[in-house]
């Protein structure tokens, strides 16, 4: 069977850019690729030795694939990423068995169930629990087994790099399909909101965040690999990104990129010998100029709306007087539900009955931290503190993850920003609990070079 992460990195790019034009000239061929890649990494699961491994490979490929499913309606139904990270993870637990020193994640799930209870009991008449409860808890369940099935989960550095190099063909697709069907941005962007024309009528958070993803893996690339054509390739492919989630207008995805990417270098940093330290400077010094020169590229295009949206004004050139665009509103609305049930909340998928029976508008936050104060009261606490603090005290003894921090950043930072609309969160919270085991240092050299 070809192992698609061992082709060389341009073809491996080249082939995506391909395949996203033949999908835009036959939209029918996205549904037909989904369920290719669903049974090739099945098959793969199923016919190799390592095969808890192959589970980490297909997830995180299909996790990365989601958006740009969603961008074109190709997924059956809108949530189904979720429940195959799920299907995933147990696959993995089942080949890899049950460690008792993942019981912290089983407690965690076990949290959950208070507030399904709850929501049976203030669910208004006409509307579907399963539905509420389903769209509410898959994000969260994801997380629970992936952290079950990730936790001490052994690899090596080798082969993450070889997953994060093949997770790197979606967000292509993603940014190609971008610049070749949305209009002309200069057309488009009109004043300093979130862009959905220049996110393909999809929404800019999510597609941001999908782009935020890619932004952070070609930066590493580019950082750790020494090989100038692959170097080239991959700066080329950061800033085109980058570009794109400039334009969305969602800030939330490129902030999270940027702080999984500065997370990355501090830790390089702190855990490489110093002649490393120094040796990549120059290339820190080429991403700079490059942002710099994408940036004044992005204000000209965006007739400089993209300078007031980063520093939150209006059109008009007025500062905004909320930075976070109305989701401030819904915090306080979700704070005040936690305040009145403060021990199990107000049950899941509730909250926006809350706010409709409060204001007459049904909406919900984009902030899974406070959706957890509100829905399940100290309960959802308690669990957050448990995933915070269980993956901290896991790193005390196993430091060989130099994305640990990353994937870490990226779960708390984009749950706050976009809740947990798409699979990524959950899944990348799992892959920071990795065990990475220890390679000989007559390999690493080689090691580098299956990457490339």
């Amino acid at each position: 069977m070809i192992r698609f992460e061992k082709l060389p990195y341009p073809i491996l790019i080249g082939g995506h850019v391909v395949l996203t034009i033949f999908m835009i000239a036959l939209p029918f061929l996205i549904k037909l690729f989904f369920f290719a890649v669903l049974g090739y990494f099945l098959l793969r699961i199923f016919s190799n030795q390592d095969r808890n491994r192959e589970v980490l490979l297909g997830g995180t490929y299909l996790v990365c694939l989601e958006v740009f499913l969603r961008m074109n309606s190709a997924l059956p139904f809108y949530e189904m990423m979720k429940y195959l990270v799920i299907v995933f993870s147990l696959l993995g637990i089942f080949m890899k068995g049950f460690s008792l020193k993942s019981v912290p994640y089983v407690f965690y799930l076990l949290l959950l169930v208070p507030s399904i209870v709850i929501a049976a009991q203030n669910i208004p008449l006409g509307e579907s629990l399963r539905k509420a409860v389903a769209f509410n808890l898959s994000g969260p369940v994801a997380l629970g087994v992936c952290a079950i099935y990730c936790y001490r989960t052994r690899i090596t550095m080798e082969r993450l790099d070889e997953i994060l190099k093949l997770a790197v063909g979606p967000i292509v697709m993603i940014t190609v399909y971008l610049f070749i069907v949305t209009p002309d941005i200069r057309e488009i962007v009109t004043d300093t909101a979130s862009n959905f024309a220049a996110s393909a009528g999809y929404g800019p958070n999510q597609v941001a965040t999908a782009l935020g993803i890619g932004m952070f893996i070609c930066f590493v690339r580019f950082l750790r690999i020494k090989h100038v054509p692959t170097n080239v390739l991959d700066i080329v492919l950061f800033l085109a990104m980058t570009y794109r989630g400039w334009v969305t207008f969602s800030r939330g995805g490129v902030f999270t990129a940027f702080f999984m990417i500065i997370a990355v270098i501090v830790t390089l940093f702190f855990l490489k010998r110093s002649a490393f330290r120094f040796s990549f400077i120059p290339k820190l010094a080429i991403i700079g100029l490059g942002l710099v020169l994408a940036w004044g590229y992005t204000s000209l295009a965006t007739n400089g709306l993209i300078d007031k949206r980063y520093t939150n004004q209006d059109a008009a050139g007025r500062a905004k007087e909320d930075l976070s665009t109305g989701r401030a509103e819904l915090v306080t609305i979700e704070f005040e539900a936690f305040i009145e049930h403060p021990i199990a909340g107000i049950g899941a998928g509730q909250v926006k009955y809350y706010r409709a029976e409060r204001d007459g508008v049904i909406a919900a936050s984009h902030n899974e931290t406070s959706r957890l104060l509100s829905e399940h009261g100290s309960i959802g606490v308690f669990s957050l503190v448990l995933l915070v603090l269980a993956p901290l005290f896991y790193r005390l003894n196993h430091r060989g993850n130099l994305y640990f921090y990353a994937f870490l950043i990226f779960w708390i930072a984009t749950i706050n920003h976009s809740a947990m609309r798409i699979a990524a969160p959950s899944f990348f919270y799992g892959l920071a609990l990795l065990y990475i085991v220890p390679v000989k240092k007559n390999v690493k050299q080689s090691q580098i070079a299956a990457v490339v």
